[in-house]
């Protein structure tokens, strides 16, 4: 990884996705301990994971990381924050909502 290069590195994970009422999620763990810093980007291979209602789905792929140059970590972690808060939504008023 250099200051303005970008590079690849692909990782076998487990991808599991829970479509049940109490949660509606999707993860991915990778078995060889990579870790995912601000700005990569990663790519699981293989065709769309469908859980159907109430079960847990829970499959072996393969993934590729595209780490982030040092110049875009710096940028992301000095704007993150401030991306963050425009999703954010707040709403002040002196009513009582009943």
């Amino acid at each position: 990884m250099g200051l303005l290069t970008r590079s690849k590195e692909t990782a076998p994970c487990t991808v599991t996705v829970s479509h049940r009422f109490e949660e509606l999620s999707a993860h991915v763990k990778f078995n060889n301990g990579a870790v995912v810093n601000p700005g990569d980007s990663v790519l699981v291979h293989g065709s769309e994971i469908m859980a159907p209602y109430g079960e847990i789905v829970e499959e072996h792929r393969t993934a590729t990381i595209i780490r982030a140059s040092k110049i875009e970590q710096i940028w992301t972690r000095w704007t993150g924050d401030f991306e963050f808060m425009e999703l954010c939504e707040f709403s002040f008023s002196e009513e009582v909502m009943s």
